[in-house]
């Protein structure tokens, strides 16, 4: 098995602890899908969150969705002057016997914008 890394990443519409869990647990969950995860594939996962984000731990979404066993760690996102505002990325890294180029990075919604040239 080879270590791979899986990126993602999503807009809120506001920043409400409910809604960040959708939202994160939504990305998190379509991550898992579209690379034929299960948890037991996951080593770990940072999540960063823009500035404006105060309401939750993006942490907390995977917690919910049973990523119990696996080193989770948020940090905050740079503040970059006209930067899309309310966005959680997650960086995963995983054991997966695909290769690299075959790996499904998620971006959804508006956030698809940041990564055009490996959006799905």
């Amino acid at each position: 098995m080879a270590v791979r890394a899986v990126r993602g990443a999503v807009q809120l519409e506001k920043d409400e602890a409910g809604h960040m869990d959708e939202r994160v647990g939504a990305l998190l969950t379509a991550i898992m899908e579209r690379n034929s995860l299960s948890a037991d594939d996951l080593i770990s996962i940072w999540f960063t969150a823009t500035p404006d984000l105060h309401s939750d731990f993006p942490a907390a979404a995977a917690r919910k969705l049973g990523i119990v066993d696996v080193p989770l760690i948020c940090a905050q996102e740079l503040d970059i002057r006209g930067a899309m505002p309310r966005v959680v990325r997650v960086l995963a890294h995983i054991e997966s016997d695909k290769p690299r180029a075959d790996i499904n990075h998620v971006y959804l919604g508006a956030a698809a914008a940041l990564r055009k040239d490996i959006a799905q």
